[in-house]
């Protein structure tokens, strides 16, 4: 496999989509769709937003244009991430067929999944799939999806004010789960490789290895982009000081604007929470089992037996943070939180969730460690 930098100059782009469709892949690029970045199929690197910045605060997202700009990744990143191509937000798991002696007969649903190969994964969102990937570890539908992707990931060299993947340890340079990995510079691109797929790549490439001087650009780069990120989560073992906070009073406060409509988990790159039911055939014939994306701030989400167990949007509010940021270091060993900052940009009422656990952790005389209905 190749090792080291490699200068991809930026009029040589097309011909890493090209080598891309040559493999099999549908080739997807972030592109500018009603005013936000997304992941969409592409044939060329003219579909890329060259020229654009981004604009994020809580409550708000703009991509702006920016005069001169030369770059095509000059932001953070959009609404998506790797979620919606691994763990699809609508899909039948299985089948059942009745046939005319009224015997019932199960069949799970193996589709192919496709070949993508998507380009400009960010390094919180690469963070995210592996979460993911330890979730659904025997979920075939994810797996399938899974094993038929190829990533190129890009450093991220502009962060959105509400990013914090520096904070997390997710960001903003890559390490681990890419097949390629760029780093922009104005005249093009350094490529390393991270995978045999990725490698193979390589042989359409007129390459050549990259300068001591673009490196250090790249590292430079790097540095800034992490010392650029200023929100930090406060000192101590967060986890148990949450857990500690179970009744203080900030919950009801953030309650109180919280609307519960639950797009902070879905553009949350690690949320998982889904729902399932069956549909039937009108003749009754077919049934399918069907998955689809859940939020733990769906007031029916907690029914259990009769009994909706969060009923109040203070407690599904609760449940969300805490389990995000302390009980999945208990499930999988860390945080649930990637810092990318998504659910503080797109939140339509502007919560913050650094500010949130900033008042969470400032002793209150109403707080207890004993709390109800959690």
């Amino acid at each position: 496999m190749h090792e080291g930098l490699y200068w991809l100059p930026r009029d040589q782009l097309d011909r890493l989509i090209t080598s891309l469709n040559d493999q099999g892949y549908q080739t997807l690029l972030p592109q500018l769709r009603d005013g936000a970045v997304r992941f969409a199929a592409a044939e060329s690197a003219a579909q890329l937003p060259v020229g654009y910045h981004q604009q994020q605060q809580p409550g708000y997202y703009r991509m702006v244009a920016a005069p001169g700009e030369v770059r095509a990744f000059a932001w953070a990143h959009g609404p998506e991430a790797i979620k919606p191509h691994t763990f699809a937000s609508r899909e039948t798991l299985w089948t059942v067929r009745r046939d005319e002696s009224g015997r019932h007969h199960f069949s799970a649903t193996d589709e192919v999944a496709p070949r993508l190969a998507i380009i400009g994964v960010r390094a919180c969102d690469l963070a995210a799939l592996a979460l993911q990937q330890q979730h659904f570890a025997h979920d075939r539908p994810f797996q399938r999806r899974r094993e038929s992707l190829l990533l190129i990931a890009i450093n991220c060299s502009h962060p959105a004010a509400t990013c914090f993947c520096a904070a997390t340890g997710d960001g903003p340079t890559a390490t681990t789960g890419y097949d390629l990995l760029l780093d922009e510079l104005d005249e093009g691109f350094l490529l390393r490789v991270g995978s045999e797929r990725g490698d193979a790549l390589l042989t359409a490439l007129a390459l050549h290895n990259a300068s001591a001087a673009q490196q250090q650009q790249a590292a430079r780069q790097q540095q800034a982009a992490a010392a650029q990120q200023q929100r930090r989560w406060p000192d101590g073992d967060l986890p148990t000081q949450l857990w500690a906070a179970l009744a203080h009073p900030a919950w009801a406060r953030v309650a109180e604007r919280c609307l519960s409509c639950g797009n902070c988990t879905a553009v949350c790159p690690t949320c998982f929470c889904h729902s399932e039911q069956d549909h039937a055939a009108l003749d009754g014939s077919t049934v399918q089992h069907q998955r689809e994306w859940d939020s733990c701030f769906a007031a029916d989400h907690s029914y259990l037996h009769g009994t909706l167990v969060r009923g109040a949007i203070q407690q599904r509010y609760r449940q969300w943070l805490t389990h995000k940021l302390a009980g999945w270091h208990d499930q999988y060993q860390r945080s649930g939180c990637v810092g990318c900052g998504r659910c503080i940009s797109w939140c339509p009422v502007g919560i913050d969730l650094m500010a949130v656990v900033s008042e969470l952790l400032t002793p209150s005389p109403a707080t207890t460690t004993q709390s109800e209905g959690l």
